[in-house]
Parts: structure tokens; C-alpha cells; sequence
């Protein structure tokens, strides 16, 4: 016999997902060791093709689930907003770690020089101030649809997210063509590995923030989204806003200041 529901929280029904992506998880991480290496690529594909089937299935799931207004309260809503909050907060402090290996090399270097004498570093007023450019670039757009969404403007609001889309994209293979054309690899010491470690994790959180408003675009071309019902967008829009502060401080301190100039 079905009971009423008497309190305002929602309960979510048992899910396969984060088994899965635990699993997809642990063969990715077990293929990037084995790919670093040498010993091949093909268990680290296997990872992400199971992380990527992983995200498919539970993004159905969520938008599914969030269709029933009759779960989604205002108390859950208030919930959501919190555990994004939350979790954005744990990030930023995944790139403290990061922050704080550079600086502690930085300004106590073992060799009294910084950068070492081996290392050429990138100019910083060369492609990654053209990325900082699309970057805060994209963080207007991003807004723009926000602003746009709120007024009920589906037109606009496909436009500001495409545009953030595409200026994504355009991050992501300026650093890929910056990568593929620096002087120094990730085994040739404390600069650059602190250097590939930071920007590079700082490059698939953008291509994380890309996929995350790829879904948010295809759900606002379907209408899934309201003036007054938007949290799949809210949070795109505040992990994106993250990315782009993340990368203030990345190239002001690691490519500017880290470079000796």
C-alpha cells in the first residue's frame, strides 16, 4: 500500500551509476599509469568509455527524475544549490594543492633559480593570454544566457550557450596546440610537472564544463528549462564561472609571475 508523502525531501530510487562510474573510475586511473608507462592506451579508453556511458545514463536518470515537480521542492532545490556549492568548494581546494607545490618550488628552488636554467618557458602574453581573452569571454556569454533565460528567452539563451560552447572548444585546442609545441615535457623536473599538473587539470575540467552545457544546451533546445526551474543550468553556469577564476590565478601566478618576466 503506497504511503503519502509527509516531508518535502526527496528520496532518490536505488541506482546503478555510481557503481559503474567507481569501476570506470578505477580502470581509467589504472590505464593512465599504465599509459604513462608505455604500456599502451587501450585500458585507459576502456575507463573512459565506461565513465563517458556512466555520465550518459545518469544525466538520463537526473533529467528524467527532475521532470517530476512533485520531487523537486523548493527544499530540494535549496539542497542542490548547496551540494554544488559544496562540491565546486572541494575543487577549489584540489588546485590549492597544486598552487601550493608550485610556490613551495617557486620561491625556495633547489637550485636558486627560477625557473631552472633548462627550462624555457612559454611566453605568457602569447597564446595563454589569447585563452584568458576566450575565457572571460565565455563568462559573459555564459551570464548572458543566464539573464536570458531568466526573461524566458529560449532564442538567446541557445545562442549564449552555444557561443560558451564554442569558446570552450577553442580553449581546449589552443592549450592542446600550446602542449604539443612547448620546449619542456612533464618528466623534466619540478617546473614542469607542477606546470602540466595545474593546467592540465585545469584543461578537462573545461572540457567537463563543455559537455556540462552541451547537455544544458540540448535540454533548453527542449524546452526542460523555466524561469523558475533551472538547476542543471544554474550549476553548468557556476562550474564554468569556477574554471574561469581557476584560470585567472593559473595564469597570473604560473604563467606570468613562474615565468620570470
Amino acid at each position: 500500500m503506497a504511503h503519502k508523502k509527509n516531508h518535502p525531501f526527496h528520496l532518490v530510487d536505488p541506482s546503478p551509476w555510481p557503481f559503474v562510474g567507481s569501476i570506470g573510475g578505477l580502470v581509467t586511473a589504472t590505464g593512465v599509469v599504465l599509459f604513462m608507462h608505455n604500456l599502451g592506451a587501450y585500458v585507459l579508453l576502456m575507463g573512459v568509455v565506461i565513465l563517458l556511458f556512466t555520465m550518459g545514463g545518469w544525466w538520463y536518470d537526473v533529467i528524467k527524475e527532475s521532470e517530476k515537480k512533485e520531487d523537486y521542492t523548493h527544499s530540494v532545490q535549496v539542497g542542490l544549490r548547496m551540494g554544488m556549492a559544496l562540491f565546486i568548494t572541494s575543487e577549489v581546494m584540489f588546485f590549492v594543492a597544486f598552487f601550493w607545490a608550485f610556490f613551495n618550488a617557486s620561491l625556495f628552488p633547489s637550485g636558486g633559480i627560477w625557473p631552472p636554467k633548462d627550462i624555457h618557458p612559454l611566453d605568457p602574453f602569447d597564446y595563454p593570454y589569447f585563452n584568458t581573452l576566450i575565457l572571460l569571454l565565455s563568462g559573459t556569454t555564459i551570464t548572458w544566457a543566464h539573464h536570458a533565460l531568466l526573461l524566458g528567452h529560449k532564442r538567446e539563451v541557445l545562442k549564449g550557450i552555444g557561443l560558451t560552447i564554442l569558446l570552450g572548444l577553442i580553449f581546449t585546442s589552443i592549450q592542446a596546440y600550446e602542449y604539443a609545441h612547448a620546449t619542456f615535457g612533464f618528466k623534466e623536473g619540478i617546473y614542469s610537472s607542477t606546470f602540466y599538473m595545474a593546467t592540465g587539470f585545469h584543461g578537462a575540467h573545461v572540457i567537463i564544463g563543455t559537455l556540462f552545457l552541451a547537455v544544458c544546451w540540448f535540454r533548453a533546445r527542449l524546452g526542460q528549462f523555466t524561469p523558475d526551474r533551472h538547476i542543471g543550468f544554474e550549476a553548468a553556469a557556476w562550474y564554468w564561472h569556477f574554471v574561469d577564476v581557476v584560470w585567472l590565478f593559473l595564469f597570473v601566478s604560473i604563467y606570468w609571475w613562474g615565468s620570470g618576466l
